[in-house]
């Protein structure tokens, strides 16, 4: 079945210190994002020009270039190149930063050049007001080299999305290898059970969501780990994402939840609704 949503293309791009149409735009075909993966990104959603959570969002990237043992992107080339692509595309809805270690050989070692910045813009993105979700047979390796890093390596996630996109769902869930729900293939989730809202921890191998933090500072939040057998007792569930925000849950594969949204749901939406009016960058 194909996907409820259409995921637009990007508009502009900034690459090499130039902004141009996608179609345009020039990254060498040795760069090791293309040839390995070897690169981190955030995506931001854009709200009257200015890009939300983009303190937060930069920190995450420094963490995960860190982390991928790349170095530092320079904050200040990055925000010159949202300015300017920004400037050149006054609809923008999201928008994406990507560093990578730059040119490199065929393989997985890298090459000495001091890294490839890419920052893209497109539409926002026109979710369901409900989402199906699809919990996939694959688990995540809450012990891998990658854990908590938001890298380029998403074939995975590709995989577990477009399987999703078959069983009629909008996003896929996915368990780690004991057995704990983690995380969507780009969300994080949080389930309503006996009237407490949880969500698993870091430790379950999930990524430290943008949207995920904001929540759990402006509302009380239980980390612990979730088995899938208790989609069974929840009441209400949501997702979230930065280009999301908060997604209500109507089904987890064949299980419904006919009420969704539900009233814990309804009241962290309304709240973070009211983030968004007050501060752009929290």
């Amino acid at each position: 079945m194909e996907n409820s949503f259409t995921s637009p293309l990007p508009s502009f791009c900034w690459a090499n210190g130039k902004v141009t149409q996608t179609s345009k735009s020039k990254i060498l075909s040795t760069d090791h994002a293309v040839i390995v993966g070897d690169g981190v990104f955030e995506t931001l959603k854009v709200i009257n020009q200015v890009p939300f959570a983009l303190t937060r969002h930069l920190r995450r990237l420094h963490k995960s270039s860190m982390g991928l043992g790349l170095p530092n992107p320079d904050d200040a080339t990055i925000k010159s190149a949202i300015t300017d692509t920004l400037a050149m595309d006054p609809d923008a809805g999201l928008l994406r930063i990507t560093w990578s270690s730059g040119p490199g050989p065929l393989g997985s070692s890298r090459g000495k050049g001091l890294g490839s910045l890419l920052v893209a813009t497109s539409p926002g993105v026109e979710w369901p007001e409900s989402e199906r979700v699809h919990l996939c047979k694959w688990t995540r390796n809450e012990n891998g080299a990658l854990v908590g890093l938001k890298t380029t390596s998403y074939a995975e996630n590709v995989k577990a999305l477009h399987t999703a996109f078959e069983h009629g769902a909008s996003e896929a869930l996915l368990a780690n290898t004991a057995g704990y729900l983690c995380e969507g293939t780009g969300t994080n989730v949080f389930l309503v059970i006996d009237g407490i809202l949880v969500t698993p921890p870091l430790t379950s191998g999930c990524l430290a969501g943008i949207t995920r933090e904001l929540i759990m500072e402006l509302t009380h939040v239980v980390e612990r780990n979730i088995s899938p057998e208790e989609f069974t007792f929840t009441s209400e569930a949501f997702l979230t994402s930065s280009t999301r925000e908060i997604s209500p849950i109507f089904a987890f594969d064949k299980a419904l939840l006919p009420d969704a949204p539900g009233p814990i749901t309804k009241e962290i939406s309304a709240i973070f609704k009211n983030l968004i009016k007050t501060n752009l960058d929290p």
